[in-house]
C-alpha cells in the first residue's frame, strides 16, 4: 500500500502565515479604501482637458472625483504586487502581469510604428492626397520627384509578410536578410565613430597638464594643475595594462604578466562601474513603484496634503 504524500509540517506553517498576512492585508486595504480614500483619483477641468488635482483644488471644489483612474490606479497596483509576487516563487499571478506587460508593449509599439513609421513614411510618399484625406490632414498632397523609390521597401515589407504563410514562408528570408545587414552597417558605422573613435580620443591626453594663464598685468605664467596630471597619468596606464592584458603574442610573464594583472584590475573596475551603474538605473525604476505604491495608490507618504483635502 503506498504512503500518500503529505505536506512537511514547516511549510504548512510557512503557508498559513501567508494566508494570515493577506487577510490582514486585505482588511487594511478595505480600511484604506473605504474610510481613508486611498487609491481614489480626483481631477480639475481646465479649458476642456482633465488633470489631476491639487490641494488648492479641494479648497475651492473644483475637484472631481474620476472613477476610470481610480480604477486605473488599483489596477496598476494589482499588476505592481503581481510582478513583485515573483519574489516570492513563480506563480500564476506574476505569470498573468507579465503576458499582459509584454502583450500590450508589443501592440502599443506596432501601432506607434504604424502612424509615426509606415502612414507617413511609406503610404504618405507613394499616395499623398489619400493619406492627406483620411489620415494626415496637414500632410503635403504633391509627391516627391523619386517616389517611385518607396516602392522597394514596400515590396519588402510585403515580402515579409510571406512569413505568416506555411509555404512561403522562405520568401521572407530576403527581406530580412536585408533589414539585419543594412541595420548592421549603419549601426557599425555609428558605434565606430560613438565609442571606438571617441574612447582613442579620450586617451589621448596630456601627462603633464601646463596650461597658460595670463595675469591681469599681461605677463604669461605656467601653472601645473597637479591632480589633473595625475588623473591623465592614471587614465594612460590603465588603458595601457588593459591593453596589455589581450595582448596574447607575448607570454604574460615577469613584467607583462605584472601590467596584465594591473590590466585585469581595471577591467574589474570598470565591470564594476558599469554594473553599478546599471542597478543604480534599475534601483531608480524600483523606487518609481513604491512611490506610487505607497503614494498614489495608498496615500501613506504625505498624508496632510491628500486628495480628500483634510
Amino acid at each position: 500500500m503506498a504512503e500518500t504524500a503529505s505536506i512537511p509540517e514547516d511549510k504548512r506553517d510557512f503557508s498559513k502565515a501567508w494566508a494570515v498576512f493577506g487577510l490582514v492585508f486585505a482588511c487594511w486595504l478595505l480600511y484604506q479604501a473605504i474610510f481613508v480614500g486611498a487609491g481614489s483619483a480626483y481631477v480639475t477641468e481646465l479649458d476642456g482637458q482633465y488633470f489631476n488635482a491639487t490641494h488648492n483644488d479641494y479648497v475651492t471644489g473644483s475637484a472631481v472625483y474620476s472613477p476610470v483612474r481610480s480604477l486605473g490606479i488599483w489596477v496598476s497596483a494589482f499588476l505592481t504586487l503581481c510582478v513583485f509576487s515573483f519574489l516570492y516563487r513563480d506563480n500564476p499571478f506574476y505569470k498573468f502581469s507579465e503576458s499582459i506587460f509584454v502583450g500590450i508593449s508589443a501592440g502599443y509599439w506596432m501601432v506607434i510604428g504604424f502612424w509615426t513609421v509606415v502612414i507617413p513614411n511609406l503610404f504618405g510618399k507613394i499616395w499623398p492626397k489619400w493619406i492627406q484625406s483620411w489620415a494626415m490632414p496637414g500632410a503635403p498632397t504633391v509627391r516627391d520627384e523619386n517616389w517611385w523609390m518607396y516602392l522597394i521597401p514596400l515590396i519588402l515589407g510585403g515580402m515579409l509578410l510571406w512569413r505568416l504563410s506555411p509555404r512561403g514562408a522562405w520568401i521572407a528570408r530576403w527581406p530580412l536578410a536585408f533589414i539585419i545587414g543594412s541595420t548592421a552597417g549603419i549601426r557599425l558605422v555609428g558605434f565606430i565613430q560613438a565609442d571606438f573613435l571617441s574612447q582613442i580620443r579620450s586617451t589621448i591626453k596630456p601627462v603633464i597638464v601646463v596650461p597658460e594663464v595670463t595675469d591681469a598685468v599681461g605677463t604669461v605664467a605656467s601653472v601645473s594643475p597637479f591632480w589633473q596630471s595625475v588623473q591623465n597619468l592614471l587614465l594612460v596606464l590603465s588603458v595601457l595594462s588593459a591593453v596589455v592584458y589581450f595582448f596574447f603574442s607575448i607570454e604574460h610573464t615577469g613584467f607583462v604578466g605584472h601590467v596584465s594583472r594591473v590590466g585585469i584590475w581595471v577591467l574589474m573596475v570598470t565591470f564594476g562601474a558599469a554594473f553599478g551603474y546599471t542597478v543604480m538605473g534599475r534601483i531608480a525604476l524600483l523606487a518609481i513603484r513604491f512611490e506610487f505604491l505607497f503614494d498614489d495608490w495608498l496615500w501613506l507618504i504625505d498624508p496632510t496634503n491628500n486628495r480628500l483635502g483634510v
